[in-house]
């Protein structure tokens, strides 16, 4: 249901209590049914459908609403109802008896269902999560998980995915990560044994978090390398896992496959995702920079993300110019913003790309300069810098870094001139690397393509298509605002 529908249903004014808590409740109640017809007709469409229903009226859940939402969907005095009424406060119940009541009695014994007290778990979550009540949310999702291990059912997978990531988020709320790492394993493993693929998605991604969490990238790896391969089934999980493996390889040296796997991350990740895929471009960024590249000034002028980039703009700048001292000023500047991104370790390796940057510079601008010359423009602070400069030389026209020669009897450096680059192999390179990347896009976008298994039974009106047509239009809105939060 929409806001607008809301508003028709219930005239009062939207700030009273007696209005809101029906209209919410209402819709919670909507989606108890969906969750229960999925449930009967094991269709995990529909539940999926009620997950996404869900977060778009996560802003909306209040105590009031949710006691007496357990109250509809669990029989009182059960036992998930005990446990979970437990986290709920009980200053509102006098303004909620007669909504109570009445849901009491609409409450028959068919709403015993696995999948909606697994629902009634993660509203609860939901909402000590957002009320910052992390030691109770730490508990809930306890409770939950141990609920969830005496489950085996499909349509529960859904839901199941979504307690375990606030499970182990809550965990990190509170600095207490690494306790649960042991009882996610055990939940990775039960998943791969029932075939339950969005959790195995799920909880891979969690194990490489947690791992992460601790700079644990050996651990991560051997994970990620032996655990079970399958295709994606959620695009926020698989978003989620191509930054974690970008992370990894960029600690392991191997920057290409870290920049692949970082831009798409960035690219496949929802627009509203914004802290996401801020914390994509920031790493694809320092990669490209190790790599030698330099970052399209377009990248730090997205929108909504100018402040966030604006410190590794003003690397990226250093690291152009070849400034060695503007590249350790920026450096001092930013170290707190840095440190909290866990990109330090990272900056400090691009010293050795800022003196090759520089001395490229220097080499295309003199045909022949001393070394000392050289140690005085890469601003070189070491006790001997003309004999620094001379190595430094040395190793870049190893490298291939420069086109030049140097003459130890005078220290200095001779420049060779450029060449014409058309002659070289590296235009056919670059257009070979383009065009794998458009046949890598094609053949991605081709395994997108997802089809209802019953489609050919289903024959459904023009109006009844018309209907849902917009309702999916007014949910896409809802979902925009809310899949954010599940970065």
């Amino acid at each position: 249901m929409t806001q607008d529908v809301e508003m028709k249903d219930h005239p009062a004014p939207s700030n009273s209590v007696s209005s809101t808590v029906p209209s919410t409740l209402q819709h919670l109640k909507e989606i108890a049914a969906l969750i229960e017809s999925g449930s009967y007709a094991k269709e995990v469409r529909r539940i999926v459908r009620a997950v996404r229903l869900t977060m778009a009226l996560r802003r909306k859940l209040t105590a009031p609403v949710l006691s007496a939402f357990l109250n509809f969907a669990l029989v009182p005095g059960s036992e998930a109802y005990t446990r979970l009424s437990v986290y709920l406060p009980k200053e509102d119940e006098q303004d909620m008896e007669v909504d109570t009541a009445a849901s009491a009695v609409q409450a028959p014994g068919k709403h015993l269902l696995p999948e909606l007290e697994i629902y009634c778990h993660l509203l609860v979550l939901l909402f000590l999560i957002d009320q910052k009540k992390y030691n109770e949310a730490k508990a809930c999702s306890s409770a939950s998980i141990v609920r969830l291990k005496n489950l085996n059912r499909r349509t529960v997978d859904v839901l199941a995915s979504r307690l375990y990531f606030y499970y182990s988020y809550s965990y990190e709320l509170t600095g207490n990560l690494v306790e649960i790492r042991g009882n996610l394993l055990a939940l990775h493993r039960i998943a791969t044994l029932r075939h339950d693929e969005l959790g195995q998605e799920t909880l891979l991604n969690l194990l490489l978090r947690n791992y992460l969490h601790y700079n644990l990238y050996d651990q991560a790896e051997k994970l990620r390398s032996k655990a079970p391969r399958f295709e994606a089934h959620s695009n926020q999980q698989f978003c989620r896992y191509l930054f974690y493996l970008g992370k990894i390889r960029t600690i392991q040296l191997e920057y290409t496959d870290a920049k692949e796997s970082l831009l798409q991350a960035a690219r496949k990740a929802p627009v509203a995702a914004r802290g996401f895929r801020i914390q994509c471009n920031k790493w694809a960024v320092i990669v490209r920079l190790l790599l030698g590249e330099i970052p399209e000034r377009t990248i730090f002028m997205q929108k909504g993300m100018e402040k966030a980039l604006r410190p590794y703009f003003e690397l990226t700048n250093a690291v152009r110019i070849g400034d060695l001292e503007l590249f350790r000023t920026v450096a001092e500047k930013f170290s707190d913003t840095f440190s909290a991104d866990r990109t330090h370790n990272l900056i400090v390796r691009l010293r050795h790309n800022v003196i090759r940057t520089g001395l490229r510079n220097i080499s295309i601008s003199y045909s022949r300069i001393s070394l000392v010359d050289v140690a005085e423009k890469l601003r070189l602070d070491s006790e001997n810098p003309v004999a620094d400069a001379e190595s430094i030389v040395a190793k870049a026209i190893h490298d291939g870094a420069i086109d030049a020669t140097l003459d130890h009897a005078n220290g200095c450096m001779l420049s060779k001139e450029t060449g014409d680059i058309y002659s070289t192999n590296e235009p056919q390179i670059a257009f070979n690397s383009r065009i794998a990347f458009c046949l890598n896009m094609h053949n991605e976008a081709v395994r997108a393509l997802r089809f209802p298994p019953n489609a050919h039974k289903e024959k459904e009106g023009a109006e009844k298509r018309r209907e849902r047509q917009q309702q999916e239009q007014e949910l896409a809105k809802h979902i925009a605002e809310e899949e954010e939060d599940d970065f």
